[in-house]
């Protein structure tokens, strides 16, 4: 016999406007183009603004109220909505003003005249993150771990290895490091399995565990013997597992048909032309931010379906209710796009703010800083700051680089400062670049150069850093 049960509990759930400004956020300036154009074919209600002129304060006009109108089966009260109507179509209303009141935000951006008009390439049609995103929010993740799956998809590398650790990424989203955990491990079985692993043996295991996990021979290699495996010492790990050298070479047969590269195949953004969003410019001993948004398309609303929707004598009500929903869809849009112009800005202020030294004197100056002291600061959600600073770049005196660069780990010298992580990678390659090339340092040396710095790195440390700057180990750098 079924029971009625009364529960309380709180749940977090995104309006439909909020679910559209974060999934804007999160695009970068070449793909923000491409979903407006989108946009444009297939909503009736927007069009683009081709006059490109400042927003003018307007007089007051009377309010027309675009509510859902209730339809009563009584002569009387359609009447009366009919004379309604009727009011406001003998007042010269402006339509404009009407579909776009105070609770909307300007979208009549000036165009910056200094800024050059060039034809960009054409937007990839799938990149790696837009793919492994859209599996993403298939998934039951709470919104928490949504936010740790974005930040872990665009921390992935075009060769589908993530570059960040569990540690820092918890640090960074000021969550538990079980939470991350959880999350990377449902998007590793995402397509293309072994996705955002954390290193070749995770890779390979994770892909043999999906395509033959009864294969014993080649999951024991891949878990115990790893290392023989990639130095090809079949013989010793034959030995060790006590089997023949056949039984090895068919399960290094499977092996070799995994992918040891799962994100090849996918366009990454740097493999075209990248368009930083923003630019970044020192004036009169301050810096100026410029968004780099003359190419993305202004919209406006289309004020010729008003009469439509005013006029209900020629007019059905599924027609007058598509537009109601096409117009709500199309002020959502445009408030959207100058939110997310308005966060990107605020984001890029405080970044300024925190990592100045950087903008003043370049790349050896890049404080320690995570995403939470940028969401501290100008009081926003760490799912906000990630949004945005994943995919988005920034042109600077020093260089073009992703807003994701300008936070790090934090790692304490002997003077007692905080370093950023960057800084200690910088000085591993420039190690490594002045090394006796006939005689290259092992990762155990360059850590007591570093100590003998004031950098008390350890050796695992070191080489975490060199792998994750695609540098070789030391023996494979030895010139003959």
């Amino acid at each position: 016999m079924p029971n009625l049960v009364q529960r309380l509990s709180l749940q977090l759930k995104q309006s439909p406007q909020q679910v559209l400004l974060s999934s804007l956020l999160q695009l970068p300036i070449l793909s923000l183009e491409q979903k407006i154009k989108m946009e444009l074919e297939m909503n009736p209600l927007l069009e683009l603004d081709e006059e490109m002129e400042l927003v003018e304060e307007m007089e007051e006009e009377p309010e027309l109220k675009l509510e859902a109108e209730k339809e009563e089966n009584t002569d009387g009260e359609a009447e009366a909505e009919d004379d309604a109507m009727d009011e406001f179509e003998k007042e010269e209303v402006d339509w404009d003003s009407i579909l776009n009141d105070e609770d909307t935000y300007d979208f009549k951006i000036p165009k910056d005249e200094s800024a050059e008009v060039f034809e960009r390439p054409e937007v990839a049609q799938t990149t790696l993150p837009e793919h492994l995103l859209s599996q993403l929010h298939m998934t039951d993740l709470s919104e928490e771990e949504l936010v740790v799956g974005e930040y872990i998809i665009w921390s992935i590398s075009e060769d589908g290895y993530l570059t960040y650790s569990i540690e820092t990424i918890a640090e960074n989203l000021d969550v538990d490091v079980e939470v991350v955990e959880k999350v990377l491990k449902v998007i590793q079985q995402f397509d293309p399995v072994g996705i955002g692993a954390r290193n070749l043996q995770e890779c390979l295991l994770i892909q043999m565990m999906d395509k033959d996990p009864k294969n014993e021979i080649a999951l024991a290699i891949l878990r115990e013997h790893f290392e023989d495996f990639k130095n090809k010492r079949y013989e010793r790990i034959a030995k060790k597992m006590e089997i023949t050298l056949d039984e090895i070479r068919a399960a290094i047969t499977d092996i070799t048909k995994l992918n040891p590269k799962p994100g090849e195949g996918y366009v990454v953004f740097h493999q075209n032309v990248i368009v930083p969003d923003l630019t970044v410019e020192k004036e009169n001993g301050d810096f100026r931010i410029i968004m780099n948004d003359w190419n993305v398309p202004h919209l406006r609303i289309n004020n010729s379906y008003k009469k439509l929707l005013l006029d209900k004598k020629k007019s059905s009500k599924e027609t007058r209710d598509y537009i109601r929903q096409s117009l709500e869809s199309a002020r959502w849009l445009i408030n959207s796009i100058h939110q997310r112009r308005a966060t990107i800005l605020r984001v890029m202020e405080a970044i300024i703010d925190k990592q100045r030294d950087f903008f003043e004197h370049g790349t050896e100056h890049l404080k320690p800083m995570i995403l939470k002291d940028i969401a501290d600061q100008i009081g926003m959600d760490i799912s906000t700051i990630s949004r945005v600073t994943n995919g988005k770049y920034v042109q600077t005196e020093f260089g073009v680089f992703e807003l994701k660069h300008f936070f790090s780990e934090r790692i304490r010298s002997d003077a007692g400062d905080d370093v950023s992580n960057k800084r200690i990678k910088s000085m591993i390659k420039e190690i490594i670049e002045k090394e006796d090339p006939n005689k290259p340092l092992n990762d155990q040396k360059i850590a007591d150069l570093l100590k003998g710095k004031g950098f008390n790195v350890a050796r695992r440390t070191v080489a975490k850093y060199r792998e994750q700057m695609m540098i070789p180990v030391s023996r494979l750098r030895r010139k003959l």
